[in-house]
């Protein structure tokens, strides 16, 4: 595979340190705001979800496997907050989308130096939203099936030891595609052109897209991660478009 998984996380890093630009101050702080709303609003379904699935899964494990237990309680634990990480994020970036796309916008204006014909200010964003929920949910329609096989592969004897690292490859590759639309979308290219863009420097990508699902997973730090994350992958396609 091409690329390099160490160059696709600095790209998160870079996005970081973008936030602290004044002239993206205005465009980073509606999506901050909405994600702040969101995390908040679900954080204590989470909390008391929690302590009663986990038991649940330790319970289907088949008896040959136990003598790992000590290994797979934590790996349950990374995986459930992986997996509500990403729901949570899901569900922040449908909500929020267009502000994210314009963000997407000006961060690549300021990178370049060249214009981008999109949203331009957030009232055309706004006025973005049914188009942008739109594309979300075709987002949720790719991932819905491979999410059901790596669910089927969970229950599988045998198959399910390796499950947890299944889900983390999928939420690393979902978040990739996520976070690349945004910039893709301004040039108005559909999901599967993101798809093909993200193929071509697949490791960049997924290290990219891992270190944000690992981020998303960790409290507070989920909090912050998104603008940063649509500010990182839209100098991800900036780098790759130039070259070539």
């Amino acid at each position: 595979m091409r690329g390099n998984i160490s160059l696709g996380i600095g790209y998160l890093i870079r996005g970081v340190r973008l936030m602290r630009t004044p002239k993206l101050m205005l465009f980073i702080l509606v999506p901050l705001v909405i994600n702040a709303v969101v995390f908040a609003s679900l954080i204590f379904w989470t909390i008391s979800y929690f302590g009663s699935l986990i038991p649940q899964w330790m319970e289907a494990i088949p008896g040959w496997l136990t003598f790992i237990e000590w290994l797979i309680w934590p790996l349950l634990i990374l995986l459930f907050s992986l997996l509500t990480g990403y729901f949570f994020t899901a569900v922040t970036l449908m909500i929020a989308s267009p502000f994210n796309s314009l963000l997407a916008e000006k961060v690549e204006e300021y990178y370049t130096g060249r214009e981008v014909r999109g949203y331009e200010n957030l009232w055309s964003a706004l006025a973005a939203v049914p188009l942008s929920l739109v594309r979300e949910l075709r987002k949720v329609a790719y991932y819905l099936p491979m999410a059901i096989a790596v669910f089927i592969c969970s229950w599988l004897p045998g198959i399910n030891i390796i499950a947890p690292a299944l889900w983390y490859l999928l939420g690393a590759w979902m978040m990739s595609l996520q976070f690349l639309d945004y910039p893709l979308d301004n040039h108005r290219l559909n999901f599967r052109d993101v798809v093909a863009f993200a193929g071509q420097q697949r490791l960049t990508t997924l290290g990219f897209g891992g270190s944000v699902a690992v981020c998303v997973s960790i409290p507070l730090l989920n909090l912050i991660i998104v603008p940063a994350a649509v500010a990182g992958a839209t100098l991800l396609y900036c780098d790759t478009r130039e070259q070539g």
